[in-house]
């Protein structure tokens, strides 16, 4: 997948496109069924299939005081929809100016003029535009003018919920990760790397590591059943694993910290910048305070227990 950062860096013969916009936070269920429907109509019409969405998240912009926490900052939501198997994405700086633009001079100028679009994907509650006054049949409109079709795909419902990033955010913050695994379409997974100058050590006899500081959406706080991958490409390693997401009340420390307990560990090189992944699968419990380090320990033991028969489980029924 070709990424393009700007509309500046489009070549200047940008093949004519069949293309959705959007946030695409997540690239959620109903995201990956409009890339595909978008991809389909591509490969019909001898076009290529393209994404485009924007950076920061526009409210970060117009509204930060209500900007939500990202599914996927950038680089994993760019990983994601790179396995939509679409041809490019097209990241636009979201700034002040930007957002400016009529909706006249936003269909006209960047996806007729810019992107050469003979298509355009977007669900029913598309806004556009400044002040987003305009909406898909706004667009549906103003493409019958200019040149290019508009079709409009309704919002899946999974589990009795119509998908949405906001659907998701609001299921992930409140511990439902099970229901966002629904909607999401896979397990929900935060990327970081660890804590600076502390590899994987001994705690409570348990190895663990500990994930940087992360600023983006993260799980409510609790104990969860998860996979940790620690490194990129061929040469990454996957551990079953326990983490606690929370502020470890027991020691006494007030800040959040992602930790996990990894299982049937064996040594792995690992340096402060070794990209990590954690993956979480299941939610065993809330996180809370014990008296000892000694309760605590035991309690992780039976974290542990549970998650071995999670993954046992798993195991038996994959093969």
């Amino acid at each position: 997948m070709h990424v393009y950062r700007s509309l500046d860096f489009l070549p200047e013969k940008f093949a004519a496109s069949v293309l959705a916009i959007g946030n695409f936070d997540g690239v959620h269920c109903g995201h990956q069924s409009v890339l595909a429907a978008l991809r389909k109509r591509a490969g019909e019409l001898g076009a290529q299939s393209v994404a485009v969405t924007f950076e920061p998240h526009p409210v970060r912009i117009l509204r930060p005081e209500l900007a939500p926490k990202l599914i996927t900052p950038l680089p994993q939501k760019l990983e994601l929809l790179a396995a939509q198997n679409i041809d490019a994405t097209v990241v636009i700086p979201f700034t002040q100016a930007f957002a400016e633009l009529t909706a006249e001079q936003f269909a006209a100028g960047v996806l007729r003029d810019r992107l050469h679009a003979l298509e355009v994907h977007e669900g029913d509650n598309f806004r556009f535009g400044r002040g987003a006054a305009a909406s898909t049949a706004d667009l549906r409109r103003l493409g019958e003018s200019l040149g290019f079709k508009v079709l409009s795909h309704a919002a899946l419902i999974r589990r009795g919920i119509p998908i949405s990033s906001s659907a998701i955010r609001a299921l992930i913050a409140d511990g439902r990760i099970d229901t966002a695994r629904a909607l999401l379409g896979r397990p929900f997974a935060i990327q970081s790397t660890q804590v600076r100058d502390r590899g994987i050590g001994t705690r409570l006899t348990v190895p663990t590591i500990n994930l940087a500081q992360y600023d983006e959406l993260r799980p409510q706080n609790g104990v969860y059943i998860t996979r940790l991958k620690i490194g990129a490409g061929a040469h990454a390693q996957i551990f079953n694993s326990v983490t606690n997401a929370g502020n470890r009340p027991t020691f006494g420390e007030d800040s959040f910290a992602i930790e996990s307990h990894l299982l049937s560990f064996h040594e792995v090189e690992l340096t402060p910048e070794t990209p990590l992944e954690v993956t979480f699968l299941k939610r065993i419990r809330d996180e809370k305070r014990f008296d000892s380090p000694e309760a605590l320990k035991a309690q992780i033991l039976k974290d542990v227990k549970q998650a071995q028969r999670f993954f046992a489980l798993e195991e038996a029924i994959c093969r």
